[in-house]
């Protein structure tokens, strides 16, 4: 998949909140870790891959969609404020979603211990071998991102 579009409406999306909330010069990286990190514990949630003690069913298919993508919205934007981009590699390797999920926690904290190239690359690569787990198709990803990437731009304009 080719990720100039999505950085590029991204960096569009980032530079209007920066703006908005006044933060033009601030440095808000720290805090875009976390709130990835909440988004894929929310994602998680609504999967319930790891609640072996309960009997309910995933969320539909659309809610799972539009949580994974609040996740991409900030590994972009943490691309793009340390100038990262994510090159499109195959994947062939499987995972079940709960050992998806946790190599996406680990590989988020190795980004935040290293914040490199190769550690971005590593993370992003674990996140789209998450959505490919939770059966999410490059199409549904492209039309959901741009869907709440407008959502994203109204919210802030209404004092979200």
């Amino acid at each position: 998949m080719n990720w100039q579009n999505f950085y590029q409406r991204q960096e569009q999306l980032d530079k209007h909140i920066m703006e908005t909330q006044g933060l033009k010069n601030a440095s808000v990286t720290d805090e875009k870790i976390l709130a990835l990190l909440v988004e894929i514990g929310e994602l998680a949630n609504e999967t319930r891959c790891f609640k072996f003690w309960s009997t309910k069913a995933a969320s539909p298919k659309s809610v799972i969609l539009e949580e994974y993508v609040d996740g991409l919205h900030f590994i972009l934007s943490l691309g793009l404020d340390l100038n990262f981009y994510y090159n499109s590699v195959p994947i062939n390797d499987r995972l079940d979603q709960t050992e998806a999920f946790l190599d996406v926690f680990t590989s988020i904290e190795d980004f935040k211990q290293n914040k490199s190239n190769s550690a971005y690359d590593k993370l992003f690569h674990s996140y789209i071998k998450l959505g490919k787990s939770l059966g999410i198709s490059e199409e549904e990803l492209q039309e959901a991102y741009q869907k709440k990437n407008n959502v994203n731009f109204q919210r802030q304009d209404q004092g979200y």
